[in-house]
């Protein structure tokens, strides 16, 4: 038999309007427990029959592990364990007293006789369900948020703000597979930054940074909205070309070659930097080529245009 404090009972949110005179003889047959702190009420998989209301103390409630960081605490007053008590299901969480706790255990005979004869309680589970249910719309919603954001910044340089390479290696094979089974053109050019380790040496790292990100803007710049452009590692780059044969590609390179020749750079101290050139190589895709063999096609370009002067356009 529950030794209940007529105060504990009012405070319990399940039975806020509930008529105690029409519930106190079920309430007292359920059993009042106490608990330790970090001692464990819940146990994720487990079946649980008991719906628990807090008297006094807190729980926490924890996904992954009992001793992990916990995705919510419940304070006195709350109710835990009443869905599985409601769907037969295993508990979806460990539930563990975050500190000493005093709860009402309700059995799942007691907790229908309680939803028989009380229609408020009934409605205070509801709403009690709906607040958590809105509660955990919106945790899901902001985890996809910054699952989203974590995603993307996971897939952007952090100096150029472009595409990095981890993005390249998940793009490319879609875009190829795409374009091979829809017959249609597809390019992309290897970009080197002619005698970077010259200047990031005699000038510096901070210079060395303002070139990288100087050509960067003049890559993203001067493409076609639908073109991609991704850092490939130190001074290297690699653009997409979609529906691009090789005259596109030749016309696409030479412009960006142009236009980076252009860029007149000078240190925070204003002194000047010597003239920044690119050298690039193209391929286009010839289905069933490999990712592999494309990128190692549009490099081996690369390596001729550096070879024969650099600031030059080698296509394959």
């Amino acid at each position: 038999m529950a030794t209940l404090d007529p105060k504990e009972l009012y405070n319990l949110k399940a039975l806020q309007g509930v008529s105690l005179v029409a519930v106190e003889g079920l309430l007292e047959r359920c059993e009042v427990r106490t608990l330790d702190k970090g001692e464990l009420l819940i146990k994720l998989g487990q079946p649980n029959r008991l719906m628990s209301m807090i008297l006094s103390g807190r729980l926490s409630v924890h996904l992954e592990w009992p001793d992990g960081e916990p995705v919510a605490v419940l304070e006195a007053g709350e109710t835990v364990g009443e869905l599985s008590v409601m769907d037969a299901s295993p508990a979806s969480a460990y539930v563990v007293a975050a500190e000493p706790s005093r709860l009402l255990a309700i059995d799942e005979k007691a907790f229908w006789q309680l939803v028989d004869a009380s229609h408020d309680f009934a409605i205070n589970l509801l709403l009690m369900l709906a607040q958590r249910l809105r509660a955990n719309n919106s945790t899901v919603s902001t985890n996809i948020k910054l699952s989203r954001e974590y995603k993307k910044n996971a897939m952007i340089d952090g100096l150029t703000g472009l595409y990095n390479r981890r993005w390249l290696e998940e793009a490319l094979p879609r875009f190829m597979g795409r374009y091979a089974k829809g017959s249609r053109p597809l390019a992309i050019l290897m970009v080197d930054v002619d005698h970077f380790k010259r200047l990031n040496d005699g000038h510096g790292h901070p210079a060395g940074d303002l070139v990288l990100v100087a050509v960067a803007q003049a890559l993203r710049q001067n493409l076609r909205p639908t073109d991609l452009v991704a850092r490939y590692g130190g001074e290297e780059f690699v653009v997409i070309l979609p529906d691009t044969d090789d005259i596109g590609a030749r016309l696409a390179a030479e412009r960006l070659r142009l236009e980076v020749s252009k860029l007149v750079l000078k240190k925070a101290d204003g002194e000047a930097l010597p003239r920044v050139t690119i050298s690039l190589g193209g391929a286009r895709m010839k289905p069933p080529q490999s990712v592999t063999e494309l990128l190692n096609a549009a490099d081996g370009c690369l390596y001729e245009s550096k070879r024969h002067g650099r600031n030059r356009v080698t296509l394959l």
